[in-house]
């Protein structure tokens, strides 16, 4: 004889019991998730999608037509690894559009799609004519882009790395 079939009352029963208390188990998760949702802020699209930030279509293609008529070449020495929080040096050179080098100042802002309050900025020091080194400690394993932006002058030059992994050991 099945435990089921001697109770005949349907709220007894425990296999009415059982898909209740997964119902309401399912529902409590589910509503954990939206409160989580509603009370916490999403650093995934913050940084593109701030509206205070955002530029006009003819700011943003002007910006694209002076980095053109730039044409400024950005070469990037990196290491083979990169390894959670070891300090690790960068050569980053600059030619402008004659191969000439271009002598400034240049900022590297280490980006992190997935966490912002983790992103950051390092100055890098100029070496010799266009050639710059700095040095980048990142502090959390995952995927990392470098922003590179050049200034000479009134001349401003911006550049993104493609995405690279920190790994947590070598």
């Amino acid at each position: 004889m099945v435990i089921s079939q001697e109770q005949k009352s349907g709220l007894r029963n425990p296999w009415l019991l059982g898909m209740i208390g997964l119902i309401l188990v399912v529902l409590g998760v589910n509503a954990t998730f939206i409160w989580f949702a509603t009370h916490s802020r999403s650093t995934l699209v913050d940084r593109e999608y701030k509206t205070k930030d955002r530029k006009s279509n003819e700011e943003v293609v002007g910006e694209l037509r002076a980095q053109q008529a730039l044409a400024w070449q950005v070469t990037l020495k990196k290491p083979k690894a990169l390894v959670l929080n070891v300090p690790t040096s960068y050569e980053i050179s600059v030619a402008d559009r004659d191969g000439k080098p271009v002598s400034g100042e240049m900022e590297v802002e280490v980006y992190r799609a997935s966490d912002a309050e983790r992103d950051f900025t390092v100055p890098f020091k100029e070496v010799s004519a266009g050639n710059y080194q700095g040095v980048l400690s990142f502090p959390l394993k995952g995927y990392w882009v470098l922003r590179i932006h050049t200034k000479r002058g009134m001349e401003k030059f911006s550049v993104d790395t493609g995405r690279f992994q920190v790994a947590e050991t070598r």
